[in-house]
C-alpha cells in the first residue's frame, strides 16, 4: 500500500497536494481500485513524517470530491475510480522546427483536456537537459523525451534511468541500452533512409551519383549517415557525402542530392536554375521532412520523410490507454517530380 505514495520533501509542491496526486495517479494507473483501503491519517503521518493536519488535508478535499469516503471505525476507502484529473506532462525536446511543432501539435490536440502539458528544449546539451530533470524530477505524471545528444551520451541516458518506466515515453529516437521496460515512439535513422529509398531505386539509377549533404554545424543522427552509405554499397551506387551547398558547390548534371537542411535545398535550386538544368531531369533532388512548401515548390519536391503528426498522436495514445509499447513510426519516400 505504501508504494502508491511518491512524497518528497524536496519537492516544491506541498505535501498535501503531494498526497492527493499519489491517490489520484494511483486510481488512474489501476493501483487503486474502488473498495480498496487507504492508509489511516496516522499511519500516513508516521511512515512520511507529516504532520496530522496536512494528512486530514488532503483526505478532506478527496472526500469532498467523492474519491474517497470515511467508514466510522474501519478508515477511508476508495468510493469512485471514475475521476477526471489531468495528466501532468512535460515534453524535452532537443530543439524546436517544423516539424517537431508538428509532433508537438498533434500530441497536445489528441491529449485533448486529459492533460497539462509543458515543453521545455535541451537543445542536445547534456548539462541543459540535467538541469531541466534535476528540477522538474517528480513534478510531473510522465515525462516524454527526445533523446539526441551527441555529447556525452552515457551521462543523458544515466539520467533518463532514473525516471520511473511508468512515467517515461521516448520520442522520435530509441535508446537500446536503457533495458528497461518503457513506451517509446521512434524513427529507425540507420534503416529508414535505406528501407525508403530502395522505392524510388528505378529513379535513383538515372544518375551517376547519389550524395548525401550532411550538415556539420547543425546535429543530426550519424545513423542517418550509416544507413546511406549502407544503401549505395548495397546497391553499388557511387556515391559521396558533403557538409554544405553553397553558391560556389560544384554540381554536375547527373548527380542526386539529398538535403536535410532546406538553406542547402534552396542553393541547390538556386544553381540548378542558374546552369539552366531541369530539375528531376538534368539533377535530382531529395529532401528530408515533409512540409507543404515542398508539395508546390519545383512542381513537387521528393522526400523521405517519417509521419510527424502520427507520431504525436501515438505517443498520446500510448498514455491515455496506460500501454508501455515500442512503435516504430512510418518512414517513407513520397515521390515527386524532382526525381
Amino acid at each position: 500500500m505504501n508504494n502508491i505514495y511518491e512524497i518528497n520533501s524536496e519537492r516544491k509542491t506541498p505535501k498535501y497536494l503531494q498526497i492527493i496526486d499519489s491517490i489520484n495517479n494511483s486510481i488512474k494507473n489501476g493501483k487503486l481500485k474502488k473498495g480498496d483501503r487507504l492508509l489511516s491519517i496516522n499511519e500516513l503521518s508516521n511512515e512520511f513524517l507529516l504532520s496530522r493536519d496536512t494528512v486530514q488535508k488532503a483526505y478532506d478535499l478527496l472526500e469532498k470530491k467523492g474519491v474517497i469516503l470515511p467508514v466510522r471505525g474501519k478508515g477511508f476507502y476508495i468510493n469512485r475510480t471514475d475521476i477526471n484529473t489531468s495528466y501532468r506532462i512535460l515534453l524535452l525536446f532537443n530543439k524546436i522546427s517544423n516539424y517537431k511543432k508538428q509532433i508537438y501539435n498533434a500530441f497536445v490536440q489528441a491529449m485533448g483536456t486529459h492533460a497539462v502539458i509543458d515543453l521545455k528544449i535541451h537543445y542536445s546539451n547534456t548539462r541543459i537537459f540535467s538541469n531541466l530533470l534535476e528540477n522538474h524530477m517528480h513534478e510531473y505524471d510522465y515525462y516524454v523525451i527526445m533523446p539526441h545528444f551527441y555529447e556525452h551520451e552515457e551521462e543523458a541516458y544515466a539520467l533518463i534511468r532514473k525516471i520511473p518506466t511508468e512515467k517515461l515515453l521516448i520520442l522520435d529516437k530509441d535508446v537500446r541500452n536503457l533495458n528497461s521496460n518503457y513506451a517509446a515512439v521512434y524513427q529507425d535513422f540507420k534503416n529508414d533512409i535505406g528501407d525508403a529509398l530502395q522505392t524510388g531505386l528505378p529513379l535513383l539509377k538515372k544518375y551517376d551519383k547519389l550524395i548525401l549533404v550532411y550538415p556539420k554545424l547543425i546535429s543530426y543522427p550519424n545513423e542517418i549517415v550509416v544507413g546511406f552509405r549502407n544503401f549505395c554499397m548495397a546497391f553499388n551506387q557511387k556515391y559521396s557525402i558533403i557538409q554544405e551547398i553553397n553558391p560556389d558547390t560544384a554540381v554536375h548534371p547527373k548527380e542526386a542530392f539529398i538535403v536535410i537542411e532546406e538553406t542547402d535545398l534552396v542553393n541547390l535550386i538556386k544553381i540548378c536554375r542558374s546552369q539552366k538544368w531541369m530539375v528531376g531531369k538534368d539533377v535530382g533532388i531529395i529532401s528530408y521532412n515533409e512540409t507543404p512548401l515542398k508539395e508546390i515548390l519545383q512542381e513537387g519536391i521528393t522526400v523521405l520523410s517519417t509521419d510527424h503528426t502520427k507520431m504525436g498522436e501515438d505517443a498520446a495514445r500510448l498514455i491515455l490507454e496506460n500501454k508501455k509499447e515500442k512503435i516504430k513510426n512510418p518512414f517513407s519516400l513520397l515521390i515527386r517530380k524532382s526525381l
